[in-house]
């Protein structure tokens, strides 16, 4: 025989920690650095959506970059892209705000 019958027979080891440690920390380690960031992202991007004004300069997801004219509602802007030319926008395309105006008093 080429293996120790005693050797072979050791094989059948339980399910304790050791096995259930590397998940563990795989599972940690993907939090930290995939899940967490991106929900880090996707808060920032809800804040800023939710603080557009009249007047914010912004960038669509698509490459526009416009001025706000007009906040419909909840769901949707109307960015003014040259002079009198308006397209409305849904408020979560917005990907990054340039200029910000200050809130009147």
């Amino acid at each position: 025989m080429l293996v120790n019958p005693a050797y072979a027979q050791t094989g059948g080891a339980g399910f304790g920690l050791a096995n259930i440690l590397p998940l563990v920390l795989i599972f940690v380690i993907m939090y930290f650095l995939l899940i967490r960031p991106q929900q880090r992202k996707a808060k920032m991007h809800r804040e800023m959506v939710a603080n557009l004004r009249r007047g914010d300069q912004v960038v669509t997801q698509g490459g526009v970059i416009g001025k706000i004219a007009k906040v419909k509602d909840e769901n949707e802007v109307e960015v003014e892209i040259a002079e009198s030319v308006r397209i409305r926008v849904v408020r979560s395309t917005i990907s990054q705000v340039l200029n910000k105006t200050e809130p009147t008093s």
